[in-house]
This record gives structure tokens, C-alpha cells and sequence, in this order.
């Protein structure tokens, strides 16, 4: 996330901690307890290859604040983690849920491989040993310490992390709400897969629906027409680029490791798509006026608002001053330098910030949680009785006004609510209240001047709270 190659990420959020807390009133020794990692989990395991050598790998568990139970965050599979990256990361995600209202400490875990070096075999093998280590040491559990995916992590993942703790923990209740983003047959919800990137789709209409942050950008309020680049084609990617289009946004740039496109009418998502899995790249389409071979460059072309879905630190003073957009959305973690940061927000830039705008995951991960609590689908209790209760309401009004609906009328106005609909529900309820939250918070403050820091206020207000309620504070 730094400008500079030997700084520290978890010190880059520290950083972004340290000037909003001068806008709080809270004693130092408070506010050193709400930023540290309260644990931290180093551990090295072997697994046998499929030729039959055997490999150590590297992996991390971090529990960055107990100010409620039980933590909560990612695993990342990638050669690229390592501790700091994890304490970081861990660290957003304590604010995190603090700024969308979900009762979780923040944690996260990472393991050192590359998944296109390993079979399947053998990442099951890496992620259940990876699992049994958690068990050992109490770093797992639906009350203690629950992962989620991450980058290079899925559903699969998290189905074998079920299994194994599942059969550690024989008879044990609760046991499938030790991890989230299951497979909906074990116990997982619907809309997980897509919740990332349907909250930063949401959180950006918010964000361009308010007529007065529009005015001084020079844009019209509205997400209707507004020209889109999105970094990353993954699964957060993917489905931003699927829900913007879907609200009248026209995407015009698309970059993936690999490359980049631009087309300044817009580009189609799923033709990009199926071109890259036809071809293994996004470089050749045919709707696309531009390409380049170099991803960065096609962060640096015309836009409104420009999407960074991939890793951290992919934008920086290096190139800050080339992006043409008025408004990052950050869909990421991390992918924004403090001092890129600072040289946007100084020119009049909006950037909605990765732990608040990335926070649909968590939030549909909350519910999965809940449901695995209660063992029951959302809706199936009421949704029956709703239907019947809707039905017998517009027949009453029928006869009353002698109108009579079509059928198509009457299913519209009688239909209950199914899983899916309430999930999405709460998403949007929680991301609409979060982002006016966090403006709230800066327009009341003249001295805060981006809505980075006005989150970290409200996440920092929120666990002080937690604490002083512990007793341990006066």
C-alpha cells in the first residue's frame, strides 16, 4: 500500500488510524489498544506433494481486536502474504465491521502459495492441515475466530474448512458457523458469492447520488450514464462491473493482470468474459478501441470513476497524478497509498474507502452466520404465511373496489419474500446507512476533509465504546 517498498502496510493503516483519532476524545492508552493485533498466529506445517516430496508452508491467523466475539475475516491464499499484510488486513476489517453495525472483532489469515503451483489434491490437503493447526491452537470456531474467502480462496475452501472442524469437533451444534462463504448445500446463503461487489455497487450510487458532492466534482447526480474502469475481473470484479452496468453506469475500462482495454462507448462485460476464457486474456478483444499491454495504463485513461478490485498498492504518487477519475471506489483492500491518497483528496477527489466500500461481504457473511446459528433458511418460516396474509389482503381490496389485478399484478403484490431477496435487503440497508453514516460524520467536522477519515471516526467511536463497556476504561 506504500509509496515506498520497505513500508509497512499494517503501519499505512496505523497511519490513516492515527490522524482520524485526533478527532476523537479518547485517551492514548485506549486508542493503542483498538489499533494493535491483539493476537498473532505464525505457523509453519509439511503436506506431501503428488510426487511424493514434501513441503512446508507458511501460514498466519490473525486476531486484530476481541472488542467483540468472534472475529471475523479472510483467508488469502497468495506467495505473496506474509505477516504484516495479514496484521493489516485484520486490522481493516475491526473497522470494518464496526462502520456497517456487524458485531465481529477483526481478524484475517493468509497462506504463503501460489494455487496455480498445486493440484486439487493437494490444496485440500494444504487448507484441512491449515485447519486442524487453527483447531489446536483455538483460533477457529463459530464463537471464537470464523474465516471467509479471500483472494485465491472460495466456496470450495471453506467447504473443507466445515468438514475438518466439523470432524474435530464431533456433535458439536454450531459447528457449520465456524466459516462463511459455504456452498448453499452445506449450509451456506444465497447472494454470498456475489455480496462484495453488489455492496460496491451500491455504495457508489450512494456516493453519486448526492447532488451536492456532485456539483463541486462537475458531474451530474445519478449513476446513470457515468463512464467506469474496473480493476481485476475476480469474483468482486466481476460482479461490480455486472451491478453498475446493470444501474445505467457504462463501463469503458476493463484491466486484469495481463493487460487492459478501453472503449469510451463502453464495453460488455460478458463478451470480455467469454473472450478471456476462449483466449486466456482480456488483450484482443474486438470491441475494445484501445489495449494495453501494460495494466496500470488503463487506470490512467477517462473516467468518472475508476474501480481498483484487484490487490493493495495499486495506486500511488507514482501514478496518482495520470488517473483522470473524480471519484475511487475501492473495492480492495488497501489499493491506495496514504500519500496517493492525500494528493486526490487535495485536488477534490471523492475516494469512498475499501473498509467501508468492501464491507458487502462481511455484512452477507453476518447472515450466513446467523442462519448457521439458528439452523434455519431465512424465509422459511414466514414466507408462506406472508404470501397468504398479501393474498387475502388484495382479495378483500378487489371485491372493495370491484378492480380485479392480472395475474401477473397479483403475483408481483402477493409474492413472499424468498432468501435471496432478504439478503439482498439487508445489504442495501446496511451499505445506504453506513455511507450517509460516514458523511454525516465529515460534514459535521469541517477539519475532516475525506470520507476515509470520517469512517475510521466512526469505527474508532463504536469499538471505544465496546471497550469502555468491558469495564476496562472508566
Amino acid at each position: 500500500m506504500s509509496d515506498i517498498a520497505n513500508t509497512s502496510f499494517f503501519n499505512d493503516v496505523c497511519a490513516f488510524f492515527d490522524h482520524a483519532a485526533q478527532f476523537t476524545k479518547h485517551p492514548a492508552g485506549l486508542l493503542d489498544q483498538i489499533k494493535a493485533c491483539n493476537s498473532v498466529y505464525r505457523f509453519r506445517f509439511p503436506i506431501r506433494r503428488g510426487n511424493g516430496s514434501v513441503e512446508v508452508i507458511d501460514a498466519w491467523r490473525v486476531e486484530h481486536s476481541h472488542h467483540m466475539s468472534p472475529t471475523k475475516g479472510g483467508i488469502r491464499y497468495s506467495e505473496m502474504v506474509n505477516e504484516d499484510e495479514v496484521m493489516a488486513l485484520a486490522a481493516l476489517m475491526t473497522y470494518k465491521c464496526a462502520i456497517v453495525n456487524v458485531p465481529f472483532g477483526g481478524a484475517k489469515g493468509g497462506i504463503k502459495i501460489n494455487t496455480r503451483n498445486y493440484n486439487i489434491g493437494e490444496l485440500e490437503n494444504i487448507t484441512r492441515r491449515f485447519t486442524v493447526e487453527l483447531v489446536k491452537k483455538n483460533f477457529i470456531g463459530p464463537a471464537i475466530d470464523v474465516p471467509a474467502p479471500d483472494y485465491g480462496s472460495g466456496e470450495r475452501e471453506m467447504s473443507w474448512i466445515a468438514d475438518t472442524y466439523y470432524t474435530m469437533n464431533p456433535g458439536q451444534l454450531d459447528a457449520m458457523g465456524c466459516v462463511t462463504g459455504k456452498p448453499i448445500a452445506l449450509h451456506g446463503i444465497q447472494g454470498r458469492r456475489e455480496a462484495t461487489g453488489r455492496g460496491v455497487a451500491i455504495a457508489i450510487r450512494e456516493c453519486v447520488g448526492v447532488a451536492e458532492d456532485m456539483k463541486e466534482l462537475g458531474l451530474t447526480p445519478g449513476i446513470e450514464g457515468k463512464r467506469v474502469i474496473v480493476q481485476g475481473l475476480g469474483n468482486v470484479g466481476y460482479h461490480t462491473t455486472k451491478f453498475l452496468s446493470e444501474l445505467g453506469a457504462v463501463i469503458v475500462g476493463l484491466c486484469e493482470y495481463e493487460g487492459a482495454i478501453y472503449n469510451s462507448n463502453g464495453l460488455n462485460l460478458e463478451e470480455v468474459v467469454s473472450h478471456r476464457k476462449d483466449t486466456g486474456s482480456i488483450l484482443g478483444f474486438k470491441g475494445a478501441e484501445k489495449e494495453f499491454k501494460n495494466s496500470s495504463m488503463g487506470l490512467e485513461q477517462e473516467c468518472d470513476i475508476l474501480v481498483p478490485a484487484a490487490l493493495e498498492n495499486q495506486i500511488t504518487s507514482a501514478n496518482i497524478g495520470h488517473i483522470k477519475a473524480k471519484i475511487i471506489a475501492e473495492a480492495a483492500n488497501g489499493p491506495t497509498s496514504p500519500e496517493a491518497a492525500a494528493a486526490f483528496t487535495e485536488r477534490g477527489g471523492i475516494i469512498i474507502p475499501d473498509m467501508y466500500c468492501n464491507a458487502g461481504g462481511v455484512t452477507v457473511s453476518y447472515f450466513e452466520w446467523l442462519k448457521n446459528l439458528s439452523h434455519v433458511a431465512f424465509g422459511r418460516m414466514d414466507k408462506r404465511y406472508e404470501e397468504n396474509a398479501n393474498l387475502n389482503l388484495v382479495t378483500m381490496v378487489e371485491k372493495m373496489t370491484g378492480v380485479s389485478l392480472s395475474q401477473e399484478q397479483r403475483s408481483l403484490v402477493v409474492k413472499g419474500a424468498s432468501e435471496l431477496e432478504l439478503v439482498n435487503s439487508g445489504l442495501e440497508d446496511t451499505m445506504v446507512r453506513s455511507y450517509h453514516e460516514i458523511r454525516e460524520i465529515k460534514m459535521n467536522n469541517p477539519k475532516i476533509v475525506d470520507l476515509r477519515t470520517a469512517a475510521f471516526v466512526g469505527a474508532i467511536e463504536k469499538v471505544a465504546v465496546s471497550y469502555m463497556n468491558m469495564g476496562i476504561w472508566p
